[in-house]
């Protein structure tokens, strides 16, 4: 598969994955979650890929969903339909959970809606101390996805992720690795030696330890979470895009005003 939105490279057993679509600050759209689907299975699959990390760009990990595309839509009149894309980064996110290899995120910058998501899936995020974690879904009138309440209920408790989830409050660095999802903060310009090093301490260690350890903690914790994606998560947002309350709150955040919402 030929990858536009991505950057994948091996090197000393470290699979590493680079959003690189700044044109929407690695927005994951279809394109982009088709070929994170592809590089998922890819070094699944790969011998020479020993650990795996995901990283943005400096100014932002992922931005979450296109508002862009979903305004020329509305705009045109359009219906906005997410099941395919909500059903395909959910393959990649439970994928990532099931990955018999340690999953490393590095953030740099704003992790939003999709985004978190996508960083929480790993088992170590490693971020900068300008990494903010933003569940943006609800400023727009939609719920999480990409598996996003599911993980936080998961790793914060309910009364934490309903916080965060209802109040779309950036979450900063220290205070996100106080909370027990971040493991590692570092300075900005430090952070890819970090990550590497990080990286390359787990490749060199018990590889047949670290994926049955995985295995473990998905059996206690995430067995059914493909359930949740399936049978949840996709209905709910289904209901959410198809209100009006989401049509005003990408027309508010594209045209800079506070979103007038009116519960329907």
């Amino acid at each position: 598969m030929k990858l536009e939105k991505l950057q994948y490279t091996v090197e000393d057993g470290v699979g590493i994955v680079t959003m690189n679509y700044m044109k929407n600050l690695n927005a994951i759209d279809e394109q982009m979650a088709d070929e994170l689907k592809y590089v998922v299975a890819t070094m699944e699959k790969d011998p020479n890929v020993k650990v795996v990390v995901f990283k943005g760009s400096e100014k932002a990990f992922s931005a979450g969903g296109d508002i862009g595309y979903f305004y020329q839509l509305i705009k045109a009149g359009g219906e906005v339909n997410m099941d395919g894309l909500i059903g395909k980064v959910g393959v990649v996110t439970d994928g990532i959970k099931k990955m018999s290899k340690l999953v490393i995120a590095s953030v740099s910058g704003a992790a939003a809606g999709a985004g978190v998501s996508l960083a929480l899936s790993a088992d170590f995020v490693v971020c900068a101390d300008n990494a903010k974690f933003i569940m943006a879904f609800v400023n727009l009138g939609l719920v999480p996805d990409t598996g996003g309440t599911y993980l936080l209920v998961k790793e914060l408790g309910e009364k934490r992720a309903m916080e965060l989830c209802a109040t779309g409050r950036p979450l900063g660095a220290e205070e996100a690795k106080a909370a027990g999802i971040v493991y590692q903060v570092v300075p900005k310009g430090e952070l890819d030696a970090a990550t590497i090093k990080l990286a390359k301490k787990f490749a060199a260690g018990p590889l047949l330890s670290y994926k049955n350890i995985k295995k473990q903690i998905y059996e206690a914790s995430f067995s059914d979470y493909k359930k949740y994606l399936n049978e949840c998560e996709i209905p709910t947002q289904r209901e959410c895009a198809a209100s009006t309350d989401f049509q005003e709150g990408v027309k508010a955040f594209m045209e800079k005003r506070k979103a007038a919402f009116e519960g329907k």
